[in-house]
């Protein structure tokens, strides 16, 4: 299996595919870090004093309890895209979170408390670049959005090592797709005859969006995944080879 996750968080991925007796190429295309500045700040407070907080992703969770203590407030609800947020939040002290049955955009946007937003104030924990369609919609809805980019994405070359390993390929190989933008940070740092490599392999995608944008970039043979988790990427993989 091919990760394009951030550097250091390949671990989850690698332990699920030495359960299944597969091996795992890491092709980071970037590191996380915290944007630990003064304007950062005031929006991540800006956002956690709305009535309704939505976490993008365990990333922006570790972040902004970096930067501030979290807690619920009276009446306030909490929202994450996916069991792994839920999960960062509860260590940060965020007991109580709604996740979507669907871990994704679109799951999170068809969550009831989502659904009549006409001037609510929602906080969104994020990222410069992360989960462009969400603030777009919850603004078509009438809310109030208050975006606190609490992490950054800074690119990093990739190994040459993880390069030349691609390169060698040479067994039937799944790409793990849960970001367009890495999948085309990767894309623009590979060599032509290691990119025709990549485009070979096999796309677990996390949503159906993602299998779009793997077909637009050159892949050819796709799978659509229940969630980025690793468990569902490859259950989509098992029932896509029987």
């Amino acid at each position: 299996m091919i990760s394009l996750r951030p550097a250091a968080q390949h671990a989850a991925l690698r332990r699920a595919a030495e359960r299944h007796g597969a091996r795992l190429l890491a092709l980071s295309p970037w590191t996380i870090a915290v944007r630990d500045d003064a304007e950062a700040r005031q929006r991540l407070d800006a956002a956690l004093a709305c009535a309704l907080v939505l976490a993008t992703s365990p990333n922006a969770v570790r972040a902004a309890a970096a930067l501030r203590p979290l807690h619920a407030r009276r009446g306030q609800h909490w929202l994450a895209v996916g069991d792994g947020t839920a999960r960062a939040l509860a260590r940060a002290g965020i007991a109580h979170v709604v996740v979507p049955e669907r871990m994704d955009s679109d799951g999170l946007l068809a969550l009831p408390a989502l659904r009549e937003l006409r001037d609510r104030d929602v906080g969104l924990l994020t990222a410069p670049g992360g989960r462009g369609m969400l603030e777009p919609e919850l603004q078509r809805r009438g809310a109030r959005v208050v975006r606190a980019d609490v992490y950054g994405r800074v690119p990093a070359a990739l190994s040459p090592r993880s390069v030349s390993a691609l390169r060698a390929l040479r067994a039937p190989a799944w790409l793990a797709l849960s970001s367009g933008d890495a999948l085309a940070c990767v894309l623009a740092q590979l060599p032509a005859d290691a990119a025709v490599v990549l485009r070979r392999a096999r796309v677990a995608a996390a949503s159906a969006r993602l299998a779009e944008v793997a077909h637009a970039h050159g892949f050819t043979d796709s799978v659509v995944a229940a969630s980025a988790r690793p468990r569902d990427l490859f259950a989509a993989m098992a029932g896509a080879v029987g």
